[in-house]
């Protein structure tokens, strides 16, 4: 693993804490409790910080990273950032799901319960609703509901677990 200092900062990390061999924490990073960040994944925070809650797993080659002076990352507890997602200077609420190959723009909030789907985008700027989001740029295509909310709570549990095993 590459747990990287830069301009005096250095990650932080909660307690049992993954860290895949190959994955890339730098800079101003903060990696709450029970969070896992798996292979490939790159947390450059040299630009802008970047804190995770509690429950985060970050699965292979997500990156997450901002734009001097224009955004920082902060993402809520129990949130999947899907395998190849981007989230770029976005903040996202509790229980959130981002799909496989999505991309969160800058200053984007994602609030808590909502699932942002495989491939989807979510433009610079948006203040979404909780609810189910697809597409390029993303549409809501359904409500949130306490299902959806649950699904991604259990979602991020399995992670905790999968952690574990390495």
């Amino acid at each position: 693993m590459i747990i990287k200092e830069f301009k005096g900062k250095k990650p932080q990390m909660g307690k049992d804490v993954f860290v895949a061999e190959n994955a890339a924490l730098i800079g101003d990073v903060t990696v709450g409790d029970d969070c896992s960040i798996w292979y490939g994944a790159v947390l450059r925070g040299d630009v802008g910080s970047i804190v995770l809650g509690d429950r985060v797993n970050v699965q292979e080659c997500a990156v997450l990273h901002s734009t001097t002076g224009v955004s920082t990352v902060k993402i809520g507890n129990d949130v999947t950032i899907g395998h190849n997602a981007i989230v770029h200077g976005a903040v996202i609420g509790d229980n959130v799901l981002v799909g496989m190959g999505a991309v969160v723009l800058d200053n984007a909030v994602v609030p808590s319960g909502t699932v942002i789907a495989a491939g989807a985008v979510i433009l610079s700027n948006s203040v979404l609703e909780p609810g189910i989001y697809a597409g390029v740029p993303a549409k809501k295509v359904k409500d949130g509901s306490e299902a959806i909310t649950k699904m991604i709570h259990d979602n991020a549990e399995e992670y905790v677990e999968y952690k574990k095993l390495y």
